[in-house]
């Protein structure tokens, strides 16, 4: 059983930045690709970003890219999420995931398919206001 714990979020003005941390644990010697995705009032849970286990391949869905960057931690399995001129539609409770390290590698296509992700953090939640 992994178990994931995500740290940061809060309140922020359009324009103005925040950073989300998670770290993953459970696992012995194991370097787990991880994910971040959201979910805005009445709506679905959508991909944010992700990074595999060795840091390599980084994903962006479209909206965030050039705004958020995702990175890998010196402790392996931790990463943080930099989020950088947020836009009020930024709003949501953003979750960060782990993949079974049995599972597939990532790709571009699988990483937004909620079926690769196998354990989630409780989410924190981001108010960006107008």
């Amino acid at each position: 059983q992994v178990h994931v714990v995500e740290s940061g979020g809060g309140l922020v003005q359009a324009g103005g930045s925040l950073r989300l941390s998670c770290a993953a644990s459970g696992g012995t010697d194991v370097i787990y690709s991880m994910g971040w995705f959201r979910q805005a009032p009445g709506k679905g849970r959508e991909f944010v970003a992700a990074i595999s286990w060795s840091g390599g391949d980084i994903y962006y869905e479209d909206s965030v890219k050039g705004r958020f960057t995702i990175s890998r931690e010196n402790a392996k399995n931790t990463v943080s999420l930099q989020m950088n001129i947020l836009k009020p539609e930024d709003t949501a409770v953003y979750y960060c995931t782990v993949p079974s390290p049995y599972g597939p590698t990532l790709t571009s296509t699988n990483v937004r398919s909620l079926a690769l992700w196998d354990y989630w953090g409780q989410g924190t939640q981001v108010t960006v206001s107008s």
